[in-house]
């Protein structure tokens, strides 16, 4: 375990243009907790927790992100409405008006890094304007020893100033706050939002430009864990689909929650040091790893608390977007260091509200990079008035908005690791069955579970299996400790005909939203779509 003490080494930020502050460095998480609550910036759990209201924001604001456009990003970034441009002579003043509005003030710097493969190690110093949000960077990227501190230089520079707003007409901002990539400069800049996910995923997206680039590795969105036999799986999957709970494996070493690297030489490695849950209806009979790591240390965002300062997780009055932030140790089965390789096993989890996709299917190199590029998942409906029909939704590479590079780029990667490493691929929908949101039911936890653990078993190896017809994909037909009839989606509704109706409709959606792609793609991709 790294030291979280609080070192003697005085630190200057004058180079930045920070002048005359009052720098808290490298304070420990123990020093944060309290001086956040001496400022009444947070309260105390009744379980000795810190818990926090991120103000304005409490989620990304992606239309608010953007990237320098110059000599290094203008032929490589792909611009949209993704990776929005900003001009870069933009950035420089408006930079320089963070620094003064940092100067005079008390702030608070911490040294730390991302990617726990020493070979690929990203130095990043963090100045932030509140102590909670140095906290979650002592939390969520690595920290090094007091050794390593002594000669310590930042490859990346993260500002982050909540205070701080823009004025869009002047400084080239939509709104009056932003998160700004500057690629030349090694610089993110935050402003004028407290949310703290726009530290982490700051780092994120200058990490899936600079290791594909300059590294050859590949950048994923996922969580990763590892087996006795030192076999290493990955799990892909968008908000609500169970990424953290099925990584969480008692029989398996969990690597990471969110963020890993691909090596060409067949290692997959952490990139931070703590994991960023969400706490909506926590319990825990369901998330034991989450709820026990939620304990001094960790930092509770836009939670409710009842009059007992406990945590009300079912109460979502703030946000549905309730989090918690905790360093991985934390948890008590980590794989140390956060390096796993060997990687055998891809699951892509889907939370299909339509109650199409099977249970568990098996994926050609060309379906794996079709539903990689896609990033499907559905949104269920009940959210607001009227609306009864379940709402797909698409993130290219199960993480579009931290991706800069074309999404082919990333599933090219994919593609070729899968068929250098011999490495099976699987579509998991841990969503409806028997039909969709509102008939069918929610996929038991424990099918799904046994449906992995067969996976990783090679106990599907043997199967025979059944192509679906529109989605032309391998369905096993029989499964350890899995009725069989559950793994034909089909078979699982009462009514064929609107099962075949539903699933036309699915792969139109499909089809739809890759157009965009389609001139980027190869002919084995395509050949992975729906019929």
């Amino acid at each position: 375990m790294v030291s979280n003490n609080h070192t003697t080494k005085e630190i200057s930020l004058s180079k930045y243009g920070i002048e005359n502050a009052t720098i808290h460095y490298q304070l420990s998480s123990e020093e944060l907790h309290q001086e956040t609550l001496k400022k009444g910036m947070g309260v105390e759990t009744k379980s000795g927790t810190l818990a926090v209201n991120t103000g304005e924001f409490t989620g990304r604001s992606p239309q608010d992100r953007f990237i320098v456009k110059d000599a290094i990003t203008e032929d490589k970034v792909w611009w949209g409405n993704i990776n929005i441009p900003f001009e870069a002579d933009k950035f420089d003043k408006l930079y320089d008006k963070v620094m003064a509005y940092l100067s005079d003030k008390e702030i608070y710097a911490r040294d730390s890094y991302a990617c726990a493969d020493p070979e690929y190690r990203l130095n990043i110093r963090v100045i932030n304007e509140y102590p909670w949000s140095n906290m979650f960077a002592h939390n969520m990227f690595l920290r090094p020893t007091e050794k390593e501190l002594e000669n310590f230089e930042e490859d990346w520079l993260v500002v982050n100033a909540p205070g701080f707003e823009a004025n869009p007409e002047e400084d080239g901002t939509r709104q009056h706050n932003f998160a700004i990539l500057n690629f030349s400069k090694k610089i993110a800049l935050i402003g004028g939002t407290g949310y703290t996910g726009e530290i982490k995923k700051g780092i994120f997206s200058a990490l899936n430009f600079i290791l594909p680039v300059d590294k050859n590795v590949l950048p994923m969105h996922c969580s990763a864990n590892i087996g006795e036999e030192g076999d290493t799986s990955i799990f892909f999957g968008l908000s609500g689909t169970g990424k953290t709970t099925l990584s969480a494996d008692p029989s398996r070493k969990l690597i990471g929650d969110d963020e890993h690297g691909w090596t060409p030489s067949n290692k997959v490695f952490n990139f931070e040091g703590g994991c960023y849950a969400k706490v909506i209806n926590l319990s825990q009979e369901n998330e034991p790893d989450i709820f026990n790591a939620i304990k001094p240390g960790a930092i509770l965002e836009n939670v409710i608390l009842n009059k007992d300062k406990e945590v009300d997780f079912e109460d979502t009055s703030i946000t549905q977007n309730t989090r918690v932030s905790y360093p991985i140790y934390h948890i008590d089965n980590i794989q140390q260091p956060s390096i796993g390789s060997n990687a055998k096993n891809i699951f892509f989890l889907t939370a299909d509200a339509f109650g199409v996709l099977p249970p568990i299917s098996k994926l050609t190199p060309g379906q794996a990079a079709y539903h990689f590029i896609s990033g499907y998942t559905a949104k269920v409906a009940g959210t607001e008035a009227g609306v009864d029909e379940p709402v797909p939704s698409f993130s290219a590479c199960f993480g579009a908005p931290f991706m800069p590079l074309h999404p082919t780029k990333y599933a090219e990667m994919l593609s070729a690791k899968m068929k250098d490493n011999g490495v099976n691929v699987w579509l998991v929908n841990t969503g409806w069955t028997g039909g969709p949101y509102g008939t069918g039911s929610r996929m038991k936890l424990k099918y799904t579970r046994a449906m992995i653990t067969a996976a990783l078993e090679g106990k599907l190896e043997k199967a025979s299996y059944t192509k679906h017809p529109i989605f032309g994909l391998e369905m096993p037909e029989e499964c350890p400790n899995v009725p069989s009839e559950v793994l034909n989606p089909k078979e699982t509704w009462s009514d064929a005909e609107a099962y075949d109706k539903k699933a036309e409709a699915l792969s139109h959606f499909f089809k739809d939203n890759f157009k965009k792609f389609e001139e980027y793609a190869n002919d084995e991709i395509m050949d992975g779509s729906p019929v």
